[in-house]
Parts: C-alpha cells; structure tokens; sequence
C-alpha cells in the first residue's frame, strides 16, 4: 500500500485536527443526516480548540458530495492553518470520529490507503472509448468523475450480409474496429505509463474489448481485467456492473496484501531481508531499509498507539528513548510521538508502503514488521537465537 499521498502531511505546523465521518448521500434524507453528523463533530471540535477557519474549511469540504455512489465515508486533515488530507473511504465508519491535537490521527487515514485502489475503467465499443479515472480515494470534483473520450475516427465499422460485394464491406468494417482499437490502445499505453493506476478496467462490446486488449503495450496488459457487463453510454446494469468492479477492486486489495506477506514470510525464512519486534524496525527505519512496513491489524489501536517514541526534526530520525536519539547525534528538536505516528512518519521519510496483516498470516513480535531494500551485516536478523525478551524469537544482530 501506498503511502505518498500522506507526504503533505510531514514538516507541516500542528495543531492538526482529523476528521473521520460517514458521508452517504443515497437522497435528500442522506444529504441532511450528513450534515448532521458534521455539525455534531464540529461541535465537539470546538470544545476541544480548534480554530474556526479551519472547521469552516471542512465544513464547506464536507458539504460538497464525492461523486460516489453507494455508503462510504471521508477523511480530512488539517494542519494549524489548512486541509492538508482530503480522502474518500470506501467503508463508512461506524461512528464519526474527530481528534484535535499535536499530530493527525493516523489510523483512519492508513485505514483509507488499505481500502482504495486507484483504476482506470475503459468503456469501448467499436468507435471508440471513455477512460474514467478513480484516483484511489482522491474526492472528485463537483463536476463528476475525470473522463476522457477518445474516437477511432474510422467509422466504417457496420457489417453487411456476406457474399458478392458485400465481403468488401465486412472488411472494410472489420479493418476500421482494429484501427479504431489501435487508437484507444495508444491512448491506454500513454495514461498508463503518466498516471501508473493499479489496475485497468476493460469492458464494453465483446470484440472491441478482444482487440484492444491484443493491441495494448505489455505494461498495460500487466494490470489488465475484463469487467463484463459494462458499455459506453447507457445500457448498462450499473448496479450489477458496479458489483462485479466492487469484486474486481476487493481482490486486488487482496492479492496487493498478499504479495506483500509472502515476501514477509520468504525473507523470514531465509534468515534475512525482513525483520521483526520494535526495536528491530526502529533500526532498519532510521536506516532508510524499508520498502514495506508490516503491521498486525489491531497493533495501531492496541499497544503501538499507547507507546511513545523520540523523534527529531527528520522523520527518519527515531528511537526508542531520548539517549538512543542523542546517540545518533539529534539534541536539538528532540520530543515525543505516539509510536505509530513516528514509524508511519518514517516510513512515509523513505517511500516505503504500509501493509495490514491478519490474525495469524505472519508472525509478528511487538504487532510490527518490516520487509527491508536492501540489508547488510549489521541488520538484524532472525537467523540465531537469542537472550531476547522474546525467549521464542529468533534473531541476530551482528
């Protein structure tokens, strides 16, 4: 998972005020409970200090709908002075939740990267195609969804009866479905390369879908999936064909965290390339090793979230007490943070991703992880057993 778009959150002034809230809007009725919810959060956040400006500006955030269909929720957090964070989330909570303090709430907005996938649809039919953006839980504008038409601008795509002259006819249609297609794939392989989604959509008519999918470059037909069932234009089932998009999205989520976890458990068994227990991923952390951070499901909630660590002004610049920090040379800025701000703070510090694992797919000391870029011998590893708090862990630290 993905953790850029959290960057704008590191090096801004705090106090930061999160907001974390049910934003459905099936109607009328909807569009007021929303509004309710809001004012009830606003209330509380007003009792606890923050600013108006800034609850003015959720405010006016909140009132504007997402452009999505169906239940979900928003997240949005804001420094001392703006809206850094604005996301959709594709589960609404269950209740609203707001916190006004030193540092964002982190757990919704993590929780709002595990749930999204950014993907492009691609509606074709035999002119052409629309590609519509879904930005991994960016809010849309009030305008709708990004789209983007592109037109073969070879219309001669009607067959004919077959026989006699009319053959000249049907290949005439047939040579102007795959220039058609050859244009949409052009377009595909350019966005694709630009914007890198996880995952294309492909849907629409049956032959148009077959063509543009022999025609597109291989780094697109990585991340390809036939979604039948939609079209350009009407005559879709949207509801059946939003199902079948739901299926596709929740089993990407799915493989992402998989691979991750699998790595996990590979480097594990080799003795190296991964670590575990706090005090480890401290370590490969203030090293820059990390490519993914590997976090229990309940550990952000239970235990990470009750610890405190010692950071300095540079999110890679942690430890677990004010002496180990010194150690490494930071005096000035030195402060604490709740344990899971500062390793999610430094884990966005060096481009790693996050990943949340389930009750007994990984084992995890302390509910903490890392897969590692790179290692040398001085990271630790679980190689040899030692006199650790852990008697059943296995480690080393050369």
């Amino acid at each position: 998972m993905n953790l850029h778009w959290l960057k704008p959150l590191l090096g801004r002034p705090s106090p930061f005020t999160t907001v974390y809230l049910d934003v459905t809007r099936a109607d009328a009725a909807g569009e007021a409970e929303a509004a309710d919810r809001w004012k009830a959060v606003r209330r509380q956040l007003e009792r606890d200090g923050a600013p108006a400006p800034v609850l003015d500006e959720i405010g006016d955030l909140v009132a504007t709908p997402t452009g999505v269909r169906g239940p979900h929720g928003r997240v949005i957090v804001s420094d001392a002075d703006s809206v850094v964070v604005d996301r959709v989330l594709a589960e609404p909570p269950a209740q609203a939740h707001a916190v006004f303090g030193p540092v964002p709430a982190l757990l919704p907005v993590i929780r709002a990267a595990d749930q999204t996938v950014s993907y492009l649809l691609v509606a074709v039919d035999r002119n052409g195609a629309d590609l519509t953006w879904a930005t991994g839980g960016s809010v849309r504008t009030a305008g709708g969804p990004e789209v983007e038409t592109v037109e073969g601008g070879h219309d001669d795509v009607h067959k004919t009866r077959e026989g006699g002259l009319d053959r000249r006819s049907q290949t005439r249609a047939e040579d102007s479905w795959q220039r058609n297609a050859e244009a949409v794939a052009h377009l595909l392989d350019k966005r694709v390369s630009e914007r890198s989604p996880d995952v294309v959509l492909l849907t629409g008519d049956v032959r148009a879908v077959a063509l543009v999918r022999e025609a597109v470059a291989q780094h697109v037909t990585e991340s390809l999936v036939d979604v039948p069932g939609g079209a350009r234009g009407e005559g879709a089932n949207h509801d059946v064909f939003d199902g079948r998009v739901a299926e596709v999205l929740t089993a990407f989520r799915h493989r992402r965290r998989d691979a991750v976890l699998d790595r996990f458990r590979q480097a594990q068994g080799r003795g190296g390339g991964a670590v575990t227990a706090l005090d480890d991923v401290i370590e490969v952390l203030r090293r820059g090793q990390v490519s993914e951070l590997v976090l229990h499901v309940d550990s952000l909630s239970q235990g990470l979230s009750e610890r405190q660590l010692w950071v300095g002004d540079e999110p890679l610049q942690l430890a677990s007490s004010q002496g180990d920090l010194a150690a490494i040379g930071v005096a000035d800025g030195a402060r604490q943070l709740p344990a899971d701000v500062a390793l999610v703070r430094a884990a966005i510090g060096q481009d790693a991703g996050l990943t949340f694992a389930e009750n007994g797919s990984v084992d995890l000391v302390d509910g903490i992880g890392a897969v590692l870029r790179w290692s040398d011998g001085s990271t630790p590893s679980e190689s040899v057993p030692t006199q650790s708090a852990d008697q059943g862990r296995l480690r080393s630290v050369l």
